[in-house]
C-alpha cells in the first residue's frame, strides 16, 4: 500500500526558532517515517510583504538557513522531499486555475490575513493581490503533491480550510483530482515569545533559535518574563501562563523537578534564578543534539544545495503531473489535442501543396 502524502514547509525568513520546532517540526519528525514527506521552502509566499529587490537579494542566505536547520533538527532527506517553491513552475499553473475557484470576500474573511497585512503596515489600499491571494497560493501548494495531511500551527489552520474548499471545489466540477486534506494541529500550536508575547516571532525578537549556542541561550533565558508581581523571590508566584514553566513543560523531560518549582514558586520559597537556570540547561540539552548536526551538515560543502536541488527536481516532476491530471479533467487537453491535431494536418497539407511535382 502506497503511503499517504504530507505537505508542509516554511517561508524562508531567517533561521528557525523553538516555536517552529514545537508548532510543526516535531510533527514532521514524528511523521516522516509514516508518510511520504514534502517539506516546501515557500519563498514565494515571501514575496506577498516584501516584494523589494533588497529582499529577494536575502533570499539566498534565508534559504540554505531554512533547510540546514531542518537537516539539524532530524529531517532525513533520504525519507523526505526538501524543494524550493518558486523553482516548481507547475505551481503558478495551479495557482492560476485555483483563483476561478474561490471568491474575493471568502479570502477577505481569512483572519491571518488582515494580521499579515497589519504586520507589514498594509492598509486597504496597499493591500496587494498577491497577499488577498496567500491562500490560493498555498492550496497549489498542499494540493500540488495531492496531500493527505497537513500539519500547521493554529495560525495556519483557516489557511488549510481554504484548500479544503478549492479540492472539493475542483472535484466536483471536473471530477476527482484531488484527496481534500486534513489538518494536523501541534500538541503545542504555539509558544509564546520570552517577552511573553503571545507568539514567538523574528520580527519581535522574542525568539530562542535552533542555531543559538549555549551562551546565546542563557543570556536569552536569563531576561525571560515571569510574573510581573513577583518583585521578590518570598512573594507568591504565578506559574499559570508564565513564559518560564511554559517552556519548562515543553522542554525539561524532569517531571519531577518542574512539579517541585511550581509547587515553591506559588508558595514564595524559590527565586526566579534558579528556575531559570534549570530552564537553560534543559534547552541547552535539547538544543545539543541540533547543533552539533547543524555543525556537521554546515561543515559539507554543497550538501545543502544538493538536497535541495535534488528535491526540487523529484517534485517538479510530480508537479508536472498532478497539472497534466488537472488539464485532463478540466477538458483543456483535448481541446488542445484538437487544435494541434487539425493545426498539425493544415501544416502538412501546405508543405505538400508547395512542393514541386
Amino acid at each position: 500500500m502506497e503511503k499517504k502524502r504530507i505537505l508542509t514547509g516554511d517561508r524562508p525568513t531567517g533561521k528557525l526558532h523553538l516555536g517552529h520546532y514545537v508548532g510543526s517540526l516535531a510533527n514532521r519528525l514524528r511523521l516522516q517515517d509514516e508518510y511520504e514527506c514534502f517539506f516546501i521552502v515557500a519563498d514565494l509566499h515571501t514575496l506577498t510583504t516584501k516584494p523589494e529587490k533588497s529582499a529577494i537579494d536575502q533570499l539566498g542566505q534565508n534559504i540554505y538557513d531554512v533547510v540546514l536547520d531542518y537537516l539539524a533538527a532530524g529531517i532525513d532527506p533520504n525519507k523526505s522531499t526538501i524543494y524550493l517553491q518558486s523553482a516548481i513552475p507547475s505551481i503558478y499553473q495551479m495557482n492560476l486555475f485555483f483563483e476561478m475557484l474561490v471568491t474575493v470576500p471568502r479570502l477577505q474573511r481569512v483572519p491571518s490575513i488582515k494580521d499579515m497585512a497589519q504586520a507589514a503596515n498594509l492598509n486597504e489600499e496597499s493591500l496587494p493581490f498577491g497577499l488577498l491571494g496567500y491562500p490560493v497560493l498555498q492550496a497549489s501548494d498542499i494540493l500540488m503533491p495531492r496531500a493527505h495531511l497537513v500539519p500547521v500551527g493554529r495560525d495556519n489552520e483557516a489557511h488549510v480550510e481554504i484548500t479544503r474548499e478549492i479540492a472539493r471545489r475542483f472535484n466536483y466540477l471536473y471530477g476527482e483530482v484531488f484527496p481534500v486534506p486534513e489538518v494536523l494541529i501541534s500538541d503545542t500550536p504555539s509558544l509564546v515569545g520570552t517577552d511573553g508575547q503571545a507568539k514567538m516571532s523574528k520580527s519581535l525578537d522574542n525568539a530562542i533559535y535552533l542555531s543559538d549556542d549555549e551562551a546565546t541561550v542563557n543570556r536569552k533565558v536569563r531576561g525571560m518574563y515571569t510574573d510581573p508581581n513577583r518583585v521578590r523571590a518570598d512573594i507568591p508566584g504565578r506559574v499559570e501562563g508564565n513564559p518560564v514553566f511554559i517552556y519548562h513543560d515543553v522542554f525539561n523531560p524532569n517531571r519531577e523537578q518542574i512539579d517541585d518549582f511550581k509547587a515553591r514558586y506559588r508558595e514564595g520559597r524559590i527565586g526566579d534564578v534558579e528556575v531559570k537556570t534549570a530552564l537553560a540547561k534543559a534547552l541547552n540539552d535539547f538544543l545539543d543534539p541540533i547543533r552539533e548536526r547543524r555543525a556537521y551538515f554546515e561543515a559539507q560543502t554543497g550538501l545543502v544545495e544538493r538536497v535541495l536541488y535534488e528535491g526540487t527536481v523529484r517534485t517538479s516532476q510530480e508537479a508536472e503531473k498532478t497539472v497534466t491530471m488537472m488539464r485532463k479533467a478540466m477538458g483543456l487537453t483535448s481541446i488542445w489535442n484538437r487544435i494541434s491535431r487539425k493545426g498539425r494536418k493544415a501544416i502538412e497539407r501546405e508543405t505538400k501543396a508547395e512542393t514541386p511535382a
